[in-house]
């Protein structure tokens, strides 16, 4: 079989290799082009460029697969716990009972931050967004340790250099849970409760959201897994703009604390990691206006209307999104356990009936998406929606961990910097102000 593609070029044929991953990915290296060519290839948004070579996150959008490590979705969200997740997604592989026991113990050590970052958290003001709070206390917290700034993350590092990268990846996934928690009591007004000890992951940050001072949060069991799952389904999702960012600038060789901080900037956008948000959004407005069910699927099938219909469909996924699956069942029985008299919660229901049996939806795979299904459950469990990027960022971290590993494990590792095509001005020169005609 030949393994190179042909591009001919004025006049010129030039052999391209041709790369295969291990699920049969195919791709053509063009990583000698410009320099064998003087062309680049011009892709905008990089929606057909691979911009790595990763072992973390298999997805096939066409058949609606979406695997960690190898690991179906589908089992971890149903038997995993998020800190098993994490040291899967980190450390390649599941742990044993006796490696999980000393990853949970060290996500417990590290989960308080530094006392003297109360200045830090008063010193917002009260309407801040808990994103931005949640992106500066990430990146202040590499202060604290300037042991961490340097890490050697390559396979053949020293056992101490080893040692300070599962510090720093065990303090970062640990801390996130605190910080985000800290920023919506700084966000409320309320005061600030700190971590138990003896509490698993999901349910110490339920612990900390919503406890107050003599009264603890009693969370429960379809709350905890509801979120449990939350997380681990937003763990990790390839290359999409906040991983690629965190590529990108630990690329640089900047610090761990650094890179994740730049992640949370580039999913607080509202076309990546507020869809959820968007759901609640539009949700309110369908309830505002007083429109049927009815009326507002055929709106949403109408061209010439502007309406759009948020969280349905997938840009990955031509399929049903796998991560909404399980968050339906996880979903229902959330929403049977607390019996909430909520009319947004009453509105996305009817509306997910009503699409699930139109001709129109399920012709174009139209499916509830896992940003539907989730913002549903969040609001369910009481979140805030100005929470809801802040809860998918702290689900991600384990993600752009791994992937800030492997960018800096590669062998070949060298600073991204994508070409570009100049679109400007050709060359001027400087005429004195007192000579310019439009001056």
């Amino acid at each position: 079989m030949d393994r190179s593609a042909k591009l001919i070029l004025e006049g010129k044929e030039y052999d391209l290799p041709v790369m295969e991953g291990t699920e049969n990915e195919k791709a053509i290296d063009i990583s000698t082009l410009r320099a064998r060519t003087g062309y680049v290839t011009y892709d905008d948004g990089f929606g057909n460029t691979g911009s790595c070579q990763s072992e973390v996150t298999y997805i096939d959008g066409e058949k609606g697969i979406l695997r960690y490590r190898g690991y179906p979705i589908e089992d971890l969200a149903e038997h995993a716990t998020f800190a098993e997740t994490s040291y899967l997604l980190v450390f390649n592989e599941l742990p044993s009972k006796q490696q999980l026991s000393r990853w949970s113990d060290r996500l417990t050590a590290y989960e308080m931050i530094h006392q003297d970052m109360r200045h830090h958290f008063e010193g917002f003001p009260t309407e801040s967004h808990p994103m931005a709070m949640l992106s500066a206390m990430i990146n202040a917290n590499s202060c604290y340790y300037p042991h961490l700034m340097n890490l050697n993350v390559a396979p053949d590092s020293s056992k101490a250099n080893k040692e300070d990268f599962i510090e720093a990846a065990a303090r970062i996934i640990s801390k996130v849970r605190t910080i985000a928690a800290f920023s919506y009591k700084k966000h409320v007004g309320h005061p600030r409760i700190y971590p138990k000890p003896e509490l698993e992951y999901t349910s110490n940050f339920l612990h900390m959201m919503f406890s107050i001072p003599y009264q603890d949060y009693d969370a429960k069991p379809e709350v905890v897994n509801a979120l449990r799952q939350f997380l681990i389904l937003h763990a990790d999702h390839e290359q999409n703009c906040s991983t690629s960012t965190v590529r990108m600038v630990a690329s640089s060789g900047a610090n761990l604390f650094a890179a994740v901080s730049a992640g949370v900037c580039a999913l607080w956008g509202h076309l990546h990691g507020g869809a959820n948000q968007a759901v609640i959004e539009m949700l309110e407005q369908i309830l505002a206006s007083g429109e049927t069910i009815p009326g507002v699927i055929a709106k949403a099938k109408d061209k010439n209307s502007s309406f759009r219909l948020m969280g349905f469909g997938h840009r990955v996924y031509k399929n049903y999104d796998p991560r909404a699956k399980i968050l339906k069942k996880s979903c229902d029985e959330l929403l049977n356990a607390l019996d909430l008299d909520d009319p947004l919660l009453a509105i996305a229901k009817e509306l997910e009936e009503a699409a699930l049996k139109d001709e129109y939806f399920v012709e174009r795979n139209l499916y509830p998406n896992v940003d539907f299904y989730s913002g549903i459950i969040l609001r369910a469990i009481g979140i805030p929606t100005n929470m809801f990027t802040v809860m998918f960022a702290m689900g991600r971290i384990p993600g752009w961990v791994a992937h800030y590993k492997e960018t800096q494990a590669n062998p070949k590792w060298r600073i991204y910097r994508p070409r570009q095509i100049y679109q400007g001005q050709v060359l001027r020169r400087y005429v004195p102000i007192d000579q310019r005609e439009n001056a």
